[in-house]
């Protein structure tokens, strides 16, 4: 097999098992455990990652608040409104809080307001000082909804009709006092392709499910903030979004501090549910994964071990496997070739579950430099004390 992948001089051959027994196979072992770590928490978590079965009959009908806030949100009110209004098997109220908006969206609301009463339209307050935008928009729609569950959706989520019926079915069925759920991430241009999915990838890949479901730990609570199912009570319980009011991550945030307020939580595949396309360009998905990144991967001490995690298990096996190629060195070319097949056996399993782009996998360790390349740039500006800006806010990054 040696001299089947040989691309050195004979001369150089001592050389070269040099380097393959030091340098390449030690690394080709770390890139394997690594990458096997990730195919198998990824394949554990896929097996028991569900979406929301139907809500079927006999349970009382559901009555949820959906909570949409909303700055400069033309584009996209109307066909929210539509997917919401549009529920079956449910109860819903939907309130929009415009916040501040500088285009139409205020009339749009109107505008649906006149066909269904079921809409309403609040004007938000001036943002407080110490107050992040959607934090302060999100609490106030709180203390203007009037039914017992929540639900707080962003005005680029498209619900499906029964989406509201199936995670409250899912959250009585479990008992839980929180739900969320990441939806179906539309993805049409190259840099989303590459870039969105990623978020399933580190979420998958690291989190482990079954012990985030076996206890209450608020450090393994996770959510999306696109999508969050919280009952009133469970809400106030937490402290609302007034408790992490400087706070970007309320994905994050929310589901912890029901934890900790001892309530339960858990996150569902939404796939099946809810559809949204959150950015369209490159320039917003660098600053919408920067705002927050500070809150996730991006710290001084977490940084080192996610770049051990995501840079040695997703990317160096394809350095190896190139340099071991060339060098000759069968054992380290074979395990390179070993962790890749595992890492795209499992983004080919979870692109599958929850409808990703094919390209996502074929593109992964583009994606995984990307993701990395973005941590590090939102660790920079936090350390010269730098800001982020969003929806023409601009906010101190710590």
């Amino acid at each position: 097999m040696m001299g089947t992948i040989c691309r050195i001089p004979p001369d150089d051959k001592t050389d070269a098992m040099t380097l393959d027994t030091l340098v390449l196979t030690p690394l080709a072992w770390i890139g394997f455990a690594l990458a096997a770590l990730y195919a198998g928490l990824t394949l554990v978590n896929l097996a028991i990652f569900r979406a929301p079965g139907p809500a079927g009959s006999g349970r009382p009908t559901p009555r949820v608040s959906i909570l949409i806030p909303a700055r400069d949100e033309a584009d996209n009110i109307v066909a929210a409104l539509d997917a919401a209004l549009a529920q079956e098997s449910a109860e819903v109220e939907v309130v929009v809080l415009d916040d501040g908006s500088t285009d139409d969206t205020v009339d749009r609301v109107r505008a649906v307001m006149r066909r269904d009463d079921r809409v309403r339209l609040e004007q938000g307050r001036p943002l407080p000082p110490g107050w992040n935008g959607k934090q302060h928009a999100c609490h106030q729609l709180a203390e203007h909804a009037r039914y017992p569950v929540l639900l707080f959706v962003d005005a680029d989520v498209r619900l499906q009709p029964e989406a509201v019926a199936r995670m409250d079915a899912y959250r009585q069925d479990r008992a839980l006092d929180l739900v969320s759920g990441f939806p179906r991430q539309v993805t049409r241009t190259l840099a989303e392709i590459v870039a969105i999915p990623q978020i399933l990838v580190v979420l998958l890949g690291y989190l482990p499910f079954p012990f985030a479901r076996m206890t209450n730990v608020a450090g393994l609570a996770a959510g999306c903030g696109q999508l969050m199912l919280v009952t009133a009570d469970a809400y106030a319980a937490a402290g609302g979004h007034a408790a992490f009011r400087d706070r970007m991550h309320d994905g994050l945030n929310l589901p912890r501090n029901v934890r900790l307020s001892g309530g339960r939580t858990d996150i569902l595949d939404a796939t099946p549910v809810a559809s949204c396309r959150m950015y369209d360009n490159w320039d917003d998905i660098w600053s919408g994964f920067s705002k927050n990144a500070t809150e996730g991967m991006a710290k001084p001490v977490a940084l080192p071990v996610w770049t051990v995690l995501l840079g040695g298990g997703h990317i160096l096996p394809w350095f190896l496997a190139i340099l071991s190629w060339a060098f000759g060195a069968a054992t380290a070319w074979t395990l390179s070739l070993w962790a890749i097949g595992m890492v795209l056996f499992a983004r080919t399993v979870l692109a599958i579950k929850v409808r990703q782009h094919p390209l996502s996998v074929l593109l992964h360790p583009v994606g995984v430099w990307i993701t990395l390349a973005i941590q590090y740039g939102a660790l920079a500006a936090a350390r010269k004390g730098g800001r982020a800006t969003w929806r023409g806010r601009t906010y101190e990054v710590n």
